[in-house]
């Protein structure tokens, strides 16, 4: 879509409304010179384009935008008194708002509204985190996203009871507490609608001894770390990639270095992903509960075989049943994730996967949107995939059913490019929450991050975040372990900083 700024450059919040309502097109700006002439071609040849304004006058500053689409022309506005825009981040907040709401109230007059209407942003329950924080009711709170947002009134409902499970873990976290994440980047094949740094165990056997031995040392060099910085870890994630990709001596040497490297004595959570029911034996799943695993993700996706295959997965229904039997059969509690939206799908396909899922009675449910991502199999080939419409359908059934059984949504977050704009939601069983989903998603603590592609992520004393990279890829990650001490020296410098500013 060719896009035009007047009057402001919140590049930014321009994508991310065009984004939320047309997922397909892609921001192009063009030059101001060009802008009018360029804009009346467009709606000539019917192709998409947005103008957006900002005026700011002595009674109110306003947001205008005019939007060709399909030969038509049409006008949004919104505007908020300038008496409101007082310091600088208020103010950009509320003008950012306003330049979203303009571009909403255009595009609905030519497309459905959206069930997250102009809410834009991977967190939408923050808004309401703030309120109920505030003393704010649970009415009030969903009529501000339902009446300033145009949010859906389910959505609105979801968002609150996520904010409430955050803020009751936040009132019992303590500043010196931190969550372990442990990126494992290799699976027995790559699925279709991956996007992430994953290797194929079969085509990159030879980097996995290399990269566990690296992975060793950087385990007991962030241990150290944290023991110098009196750091306590709660919770633990094993993630990737498929973790029992690994062979199950090198999965043990990465529990047993971890538990001799950091004091998990406190720890509350600690989950392994094994996504991949083919990578699942009773001998890995007795070393993880036997190093502290309490968690072990078995994710499906999908129990039709016509998914699976379109997907590229070589397991079976059956697989899926046996994995989460032997889950049980070793005593630890069990997440499944299922997507809505893979190719081949339907929503009547998508309802077995989920009545099936259920009936296992897993503690958690982790019910994902298809993000059509870029770098995908999906994408790069055209894959036919069901329309938001049918996607909408899978997930209110998923609502329902899961209410009706007495799972409760627990965290919310939103990606890019997902099917519908909608989202993806954890359920749990009462008192089986995913701790690290909620520390990771909400900011709520520190994370150290290692493993290939890890994201440490600070979270400050005097209240910034800060994220520091692990190299992307596993060979690079291999052959540059100096890196990793560059790293603990530079977490150990922002920490111990931000811990004297906040004395003073």
């Amino acid at each position: 879509m060719k896009l035009s700024l007047i009057g402001h450059d919140y590049k930014y919040a321009v994508e991310q409304i065009m984004l939320t309502l047309f997922p397909d097109e892609r921001p192009e700006y063009i030059s101001a010179n060009s802008q009018l002439s360029s804009l009346n071609s467009q709606l000539a040849a019917a192709a998409p384009a947005a103008m957006s304004r900002l005026s700011i006058g002595g009674t109110y500053a306003q947001a205008t935008t005019v939007l060709h689409y399909l030969g038509r022309r049409l006008l949004g506005t919104a505007r908020v008194r300038s008496d409101k825009l007082t310091d600088k981040l208020i103010t950009n907040r509320l003008l950012q708002r306003i330049i979203k709401q303009s571009f909403y109230r255009a595009a609905i007059k030519a497309i459905p509204a959206p069930a997250w209407g102009s809410l834009t942003g991977i967190r939408p329950a923050k808004i309401v985190e703030t309120m109920l924080e505030s003393g704010a009711s649970d009415i009030t709170a969903a009529n501000k996203l339902i009446d300033e947002y145009y949010v859906s009134e389910r959505r609105a409902r979801l968002c609150v009871d996520v904010a409430r499970s955050t803020n009751i873990l936040k009132s019992v976290l303590k500043a010196n507490q931190i969550a372990i994440y442990i990126g494992i980047p290799f699976c027995p094949t790559r699925c279709a609608y991956c996007s992430f740094v994953s290797n194929s165990v079969e085509k990159s056997f030879s980097l996995i001894d290399p990269f566990v031995e690296t992975l060793l040392r950087e385990i007991k060099l962030m241990g150290r770390l944290a023991e110098e910085l009196a750091l306590h870890v709660i919770s633990v994630y094993i993630g990737g990639g498929t973790p029992t990709s690994l062979p199950c001596d090198d999965l043990e040497a990465i529990m047993r270095t971890l538990k001799t490297s950091f004091d998990i004595a406190p720890l509350i959570d600690y989950t392994v992903e094994a996504g991949r029911p083919d990578t699942i034996t009773k001998e890995k799943l007795k070393v993880i509960k036997q190093l502290g695993g309490q968690r072990v993700c078995v994710n499906p996706q999908s129990m039709s075989e016509e998914v699976l295959a379109a997907i590229g997965r070589r397991h079976t229904p059956e697989d899926i049943l046996e994995s989460a039997r032997l889950v049980r059969d070793v005593g630890m509690t069990l997440n499944m994730d299922v997507i809505a939206g893979l190719p081949s799908d339907s929503p009547e396909g998508f309802r077995n996967t989920l009545d099936a899922v259920i009936n296992l009675k897993p503690e958690n449910i982790t019910v994902h949107t298809l993000s059509r991502k870029k770098g995908s199999r999906i994408m790069l080939e055209g894959t036919p995939i069901p329309s938001a419409t049918e996607v909408a359908e899978m997930l209110e059934y998923a609502s329902n059913a899961l209410t009706d059984c007495s799972y409760y949504p627990y965290y919310l977050y939103r990606q890019k490019f997902t099917s519908g704009g909608f989202e993806n939601i954890g359920w749990s069983l009462p008192g089986h929450e995913g701790m690290y989903n909620k520390l990771m998603m909400e900011d709520l603590c520190t994370v150290f991050a290692l493993g290939g592609g890890g994201v440490t992520k600070l979270v400050l004393p005097n209240g910034r975040i800060e994220r520091i990279f692990n190299a992307k890829y596993p060979k690079e990650y291999m052959e540059h372990p100096e890196k990793l001490a560059d790293k603990a020296s530079g977490i150990r410098k922002l920490v111990l900083r931000s811990s004297t500013a906040s004395d003073e």
